[in-house]
């Protein structure tokens, strides 16, 4: 850890000028800039580096560090990511400062600072000496915030080769790495009636609203948060003109759920809504898009190592559950050992009082460093 205390300028350096690079979900020629600023460095310590295009997005970055005893084995993977949730311009009212012992920028939490200490914790192996037993891979992605569109596919490819995946998004509050992510679906419902005039002859219609008034309370009584499924309708629209009983309505439903169990009894329950109004026609379009990364025996281990590691570097490493997913959920549903929540402490997540604490940045740079060496 002394290493890292002692190069803290040298890595603040290098968030500033991660944070400086702004990289907007959605705009390549922003995101390209930084995966090739970062490509530089990654080949400065010795990585085979791979820019892999993908025109809508920026190029994802993919580098392969080797440690010469690693060959054959299977890889470590790193996962994160370099887009963020703010625009272009965001920067020229929020510049990157420090105050208090915390670090301000937008996209610093998420996860700019973490990508950033990762670079440092290669720097480190490879200043010190010390010796990986396994090849690392750091695959940094431009398009996570968006659903890892195109990313996907990339980040399974790499974790079919990986003895463990480590993703650097951010901790729960108090540093808590999570262990247990909710996988997610999404829904659209169609109701369809029969218009009529309201005034002169409604009885003749069929109302799509009424319907899907009946529809959104038959999904909500689907939440059940003891076992934390939750359905949510977030959007409803339907209808023309207030005098026209309405023949259409449509209502987007999220679903989240701690296992895929859980996940496929509630997708099957909102696939089987029936209409209740006489001459309704009731249709289910979507799915689960996303799996949980559930708590399971491969994941509780490698979460104990990584904890009796801290405890060694001198503090304690809690873990938590989240209902948000990350790519994490895609390499933990294909049974790799997984252990999220990585990033440097801090709060605000897109949001404006987004920060690190800067104190926390030896503490997981280090223990980067010890879980490289020993898995």
């Amino acid at each position: 850890m002394e290493y890292f205390q002692g190069r803290s300028g040298e890595t603040l350096e290098l968030i500033r000028a991660l944070v400086e690079h702004e990289t907007p979900s959605g705009n390549p020629e922003l995101a390209s800039r930084l995966s090739r600023f970062l490509a530089d460095l990654c080949q400065e310590l010795g990585a085979t580096v791979e820019l892999i295009e993908s025109p809508a997005w920026g190029p994802h970055l993919l580098a392969r560090f080797s440690f010469g005893n690693s060959e054959g084995a299977k890889q470590i993977l790193i996962i994160g990511h370099i887009d963020t949730v703010w625009q272009e311009g965001t920067l020229a009212r929020k510049p990157f400062r420090i105050e208090d012992g915390k670090g301000y920028g937008p996209g610093i939490f998420d996860m700019k600072s973490s990508v950033a200490y990762a670079i440092q914790a290669i720097r480190a192996i490879r200043e010190l000496g010390r010796g990986p037993r396994r090849p690392v891979s750091v695959l940094l992605t431009t398009d996570e915030e968006r659903g890892s569109v195109t990313s996907r596919a990339i980040v399974e490819a790499e974790a079919s080769r990986a003895v463990a995946a480590l993703v650097l998004e951010p901790p729960l509050p108090g540093g808590r790495v999570k262990t247990q992510r909710k996988g997610v679906g999404r829904f659209e419902v169609f109701a369809y009636g029969r218009a009529a005039h309201a005034g002169v002859d409604p009885q003749s219609g069929v109302s799509a609203i009424e319907e899907m008034a009946y529809q959104i309370l038959n999904l909500h009584q689907m939440t059940d948060y003891r076992r934390g499924t939750t359905v949510n309708v977030g959007v409803v629209k339907g209808g023309t003109l207030s005098n026209v009983v309405a023949a259409e309505a449509r209502a987007v439903v999220d679903l989240r759920f701690v296992t895929m169990k859980d996940g496929e009894e509630a997708e099957e329950k909102i696939r089987s809504l029936q209409p209740v109004l006489k001459g309704a026609r009731i249709e289910v379009s979507g799915g689960i898009n996303r799996p949980p990364l559930e708590r399971g025996p491969h994941i509780v281990a490698l979460y104990e190592k990584a904890r009796l590691l801290a405890a060694e570097l001198g503090f304690d490493l809690p873990e938590g559950a989240t209902g948000g997913w990350s790519d994490g959920c895609f390499t933990a549903a294909m049974g790799v050992p997984t252990l999220d929540g990585l990033g440097v402490d801090g709060a605000g997540a897109h949001a404006e009082n987004e920060h690190i604490i800067i104190g926390d940045i030896p503490r997981r740079a280090a223990l980067l460093v010890r879980l490289l060496e020993t898995l």
